[in-house]
C-alpha cells in the first residue's frame, strides 16, 4: 500500500497464487496513525481518506468494509469503468518498480520469509530515505 507519491505506507509478503483482493483489508489496517501537525484540532487520522483501486478489487465486501472504517473506495468496477482513469492516482506500479530494481526482491534467493521480509522492510525504508533526502539514491 502506498500513498499518492509512491511511498510505502504498508507492506505484506504472501505467497505468489494468493489473490490481491484478500490482501487488502490487512494492508488498511497496518497502516500507522498519521500524526498531524501540533496544534491543528481534532483527533489524529488512523487512516487515508480514500484509496484507489483497481478492478481486481471491485468486490462489494471489500467496499463495503472499508466503508466501515471510514475511507471512501475509489474502485473501477468491472465491465464498466476504465482502469486507465486510475492512472493519475495509483502509483503502485511505480513504487514496485523500485523495489524491485533491489536484485534479492526481484529474484527470490532467500527460502525463508522472515529473511525476505526484512530485506523487504530494508527496500521500503530505503526508498522512504530517497523521498527525504532527495539525490541521495
Amino acid at each position: 500500500m502506498v500513498d499518492r507519491y509512491g511511498i510505502p505506507l504498508a507492506v505484506r509478503l504472501s505467497a505468489a497464487n494468493t489473490h490481491d483482493s484478500t490482501q487488502l483489508l490487512p494492508l488498511v489496517d497496518a497502516i500507522p496513525p498519521i500524526i498531524a501537525p501540533r496544534g491543528k484540532p481534532g483527533r489524529p487520522r488512523k487512516r487515508p481518506a480514500k484509496l484507489h483501486a483497481d478492478k481486481g478489487y471491485d468486490y462489494s465486501v471489500l467496499r463495503r468494509a472499508l466503508r466501515a472504517r471510514g475511507i471512501t473506495p475509489r474502485i473501477a468496477r468491472r465491465g464498466i469503468d476504465s482502469s486507465e482513469r486510475l492512472g493519475r492516482h495509483r502509483w503502485v506500479e511505480r513504487t514496485q518498480a523500485w523495489l524491485l530494481r533491489c536484485r534479492r526482491l526481484g529474484v527470490r534467493y532467500e527460502r525463508r520469509a522472515d529473511l525476505l521480509r526484512g530485506l523487504l522492510h530494508l527496500a521500503c525504508a530505503l526508498l522512504c530515505l530517497r523521498f527525504l533526502a532527495p539525490g541521495t539514491g
